[in-house]
């Protein structure tokens, strides 16, 4: 009986314009996608910071999850995928009932102003797999987001702010630049969110941290990873998850797919290989840790233009990817003031915010005509290096230009309405214990039978175990700027 309601003709669960190879490969790529945060951004905070802050971070991550699931479903995504009610902004709606989520989905805002909605916006699935695909990226832009503020953030605070940011600064830039929006009908190139997520956590995570505050001034100076190892499994569960990130962009199991999940590979290794050449020739020795950021900013740079430019582009997308957030990070962070006054604890600023908008300037250069034809609602559109002047980079920077300042005022107000009733920052006889003090809970049993890990025994601010100074030495010849929050970036 359940072979024949799946696999029957004319049956009301296979209508005549579903596309079974299409949901398929869209469910997956939902999937690959969640992969990325659950368990990937999970397990990679809980490992990256230090170990009095693992539990904190983890939980972080793992409460904006489940959080945005039910603000995407009961509002979220009609705003931000639903008819237009500004601009910039959807109506509000919710996404519950068997009548909307199993009807064929529908892009309606991004019919072409003469009317008519073109064929390349319509998926052909139901809208219950386009609302769980577009939630994975939701969630994990403000898991991203996280990254900046790990380490002393009031989770309390933390819980009223992801459903905010959500609502008031996720669907903006997501309807503007996918679901119809202004930016949308002008041709800004945001393939698979270098913008709409990359840019956009790196800009709020940095001014959540200005707003928060910084961490306690021993954990700025020695923020050592807990488990490398474990950091090193949750960064390839984020680049095995690319995979969908980027091939589930164009909406259907097409050539665009294939082209998209090839380059999001290729950028990656390069990225990686530039950047660990980079540490090697200015530091001695291969780092680990920076392969990681390598990998990061290489899968970021690519993703506004993944499935619109070559191969060969996409290796100097790599290129780009490994030398200017390394660049921005190892040499310009330290002579710029505001940079060292903010503690972006995992500097998302340079791995998302910079390595987005590289990237989405690159896509204005590299786009091809033909590959930009099955995917730019804009007839002609193309890179500036194939005919389309200066003109595809000039809406680019525009774009940008947006989506920062649309983010950091608005994330702004949200934290300052919140600091009226809830303090951003844990006080400071807290941040000296971390989990235990936020959470009641702690990583690691040290002495075995439950025996817990005893601050006051062992003062891992003035040292810690030996391992953890040997870790520490690592960072400082990494950073060489003294200020632990960028060194091991995510």
């Amino acid at each position: 009986m359940a072979a024949a309601g799946a696999y029957g003709a004319d049956l009301p669960a296979v209508p005549e314009w579903l596309n079974k190879g299409d949901n398929a490969w869209q469910l997956t790529a939902a999937t690959l996608v969640g992969i990325q945060s659950m368990p990937g951004l999970v397990v990679l905070y809980g490992s990256i910071v230090k170990k009095k802050w693992a539990v904190n971070s983890a939980f972080m991550a793992l409460y904006a999850y489940a959080s945005s699931l039910l603000v995407w479903v009961l509002v979220g995504f009609r705003m931000a995928f639903g008819e237009r009610l500004l601009p910039f902004w959807g109506k509000a709606g919710v996404a519950l009932s068997q009548g909307y989520l199993a009807g064929r989905a529908k892009l309606s805002a991004t019919a072409a102003p003469g009317g008519g909605t073109p064929a390349a916006t319509e998926p052909l699935y139901p809208e219950a797999t386009l609302v769980l695909f577009q939630f994975e990226f939701a969630a994990i832009t403000l898991i991203l987001l996280a990254g900046s503020v790990l380490g002393r953030m009031n989770i309390k605070a933390w819980m009223a702010f992801t459903p905010l940011w959500l609502m008031l600064s996720y669907t903006v830039g997501a309807f503007s630049l996918w679901g119809g929006g202004f930016l949308y009908h002008w041709g800004v190139i945001d393939y698979s969110g270098g913008y709409v997520i990359h840019l956009s956590s790196g800009i709020a995570g940095f001014t959540a941290a200005y707003w928060v505050g910084p961490r306690l001034k021993s954990d700025r100076e020695r923020f050592s990873p807990n488990n490398i190892l474990l950091m090193i499994a949750g960064g390839g569960l984020l680049w095995m998850g690319w995979a969908g990130f980027n091939g589930g962009a164009p909406y259907a199991a097409n050539i665009t797919a294939s082209i998209a999940v090839l380059n999001t590979n290729v950028s990656a290794a390069t990225s990686l290989l530039t950047w660990t050449c980079l540490d090697v020739i200015f530091f001695g020795k291969p780092s680990v840790i920076g392969a990681v950021q390598g990998m990061m900013t290489g899968l970021v740079c690519i993703t506004p233009g993944a499935g619109l430019v070559q191969t060969w582009a996409a290796v100097i997308m790599g290129m780009c990817a490994g030398s200017v957030p390394w660049f921005s990070m190892m040499i310009l962070h330290k002579k710029s003031t505001l940079l060292m006054r903010v503690d972006d604890t995992l500097a998302v600023f340079h791995t998302h915010a910079v390595a987005g908008l590289l990237g989405g300037v690159l896509t204005g250069l590299l786009a091809t005509p033909e590959l930009m034809a099955m995917e730019s609602p804009v007839p002609g559109a193309r890179g500036a290096f194939y005919g389309g002047g200066i003109g595809q980079v000039g809406k680019q920077l525009a774009g940008a230009a947006f989506v920062i300042a649309w983010n950091l005022v608005v994330t702004t107000l949200i934290l300052l309405g919140i600091g009226l009733f809830i303090p951003l920052r844990m006080p400071d006889d807290q941040l000296m214990i971390g989990d235990d003090a936020a959470h009641g809970e702690e990583a690691y049993a040290l002495w075995g039978d439950g025996e817990k890990f005893d601050a006051t025994r062992h003062d891992v601010s003035r040292g810690g175990a030996g391992g953890e100074r040997e870790m520490g030495t690592a960072e400082q010849r990494l950073a060489g700027m003294g200020a632990r929050g960028v060194t091991i970036q995510l």
